[in-house]
């Protein structure tokens, strides 16, 4: 499993949650041949709602779910990356 996460270790200490899915059209090929891809954003409490609807419409998107700062994806083929979103990102 390919892991990528764009959050700094002091985002790492603050506390947060990662919206994390399944992306169905990169699931399979690419950097996640053979495996899934995961896609996750790292977001402060107070954005967590509003991220989850976000993804939640995204077509693309499947197995929607709340996971804590600490996630680290399963082994085996396949990609994971985690975005910062804004609302992190301002607080450091």
């Amino acid at each position: 499993m390919i892991f990528v996460d764009d959050r700094t270790p002091e985002m790492k200490d603050r506390p947060h949650m990662i919206v994390l899915a399944t992306d169905k059209f990169m699931s399979g090929w690419g950097e996640a041949k053979g495996g899934p891809s995961f896609a996750g954003w790292a977001v402060t409490f107070d954005e967590l709602a509003d991220v989850c609807q976000v993804v939640r419409g995204r077509r693309e998107m499947k197995n929607v779910r709340l996971v804590g700062a600490n996630y680290r994806p399963p082994g085996g083929p396949g990609h994971c990356h985690i975005y910062v979103h804004s609302s992190l990102k301002e607080e450091a």
